[in-house]
């Protein structure tokens, strides 16, 4: 198996401003709910064309991000076909190996997978993620004097591993899964934007 995917990622948690999971300290409630999402603008696995399309993870943590146990929820957009589904499951799961597969390791179990209508857009530093009717989160970033986005690297926890991940904020932040036991809607709360290029 192989792969090369390049795309964008928006993350946001129930964690205040900044998450303090990406530094491998406990998260702010003792638990956390995220929502995660990489957008693929251009790649390949096994030979099969997944770009333009878009996986998302809905996750509880019960604590310490790097202890795992994750419960999670994949999502992936309804534009995907039976046999993009499947590669995308196959990277997301850790089957096809690289720096995927390592954070795949920290999933205890995945509750569901489903298809779903996704919108994840970035337009200029400010990102919108809507998964169906009980996701959505609007996303903008932080800037310095110079006005670049605030950036984070060399962090010990990552779902971007080996890039930077630029902080933000989420203006809104609303998310619904009864199974996960996840019932949010929130305000200014962490939120995480970057890119990537996984490969093995």
């Amino acid at each position: 198996m192989s792969y090369r995917l390049e795309g964008r990622l928006l993350e946001v948690c129930n964690c205040k401003v900044l998450c303090p999971c990406w530094i491998g300290e406990d998260p702010d409630h003792g638990t956390c709910d995220t929502i995660v999402a990489w957008h693929i603008d251009k790649g390949a696995i096994d030979g099969i064309d997944v770009g333009g399309h878009t996986l998302a993870a809905v996750s509880h943590l019960p604590g310490n991000i790097l202890k795992g146990n994750w419960r999670v929820a994949f999502f992936v957009d309804d534009g995907a076909s039976d046999e993009q589904m499947d590669a995308l499951l196959k990277v997301y799961s850790g089957k096809s190996g690289g720096a995927v597969a390592e954070l795949s390791k920290l999933i205890g179990e995945v509750v569901s997978i489903e298809r779903a209508p996704i919108k994840f857009t970035v337009n200029e530093g400010r990102g919108e993620l809507a998964i169906g009717s009980d996701y959505y989160a609007e996303l903008e970033p932080y800037r310095g004097p110079s006005g670049n986005t605030t950036t984070l690297t060399e962090t010990i926890f990552s779902t971007v591993p080996g890039a930077p991940v630029f902080v933000g904020k989420a203006p809104v932040y609303r998310s619904r899964n009864d199974t996960l036991g996840i019932h949010l809607n929130l305000r200014d709360h962490n939120a995480l934007q970057s890119t990537f290029v996984f490969e093995a």
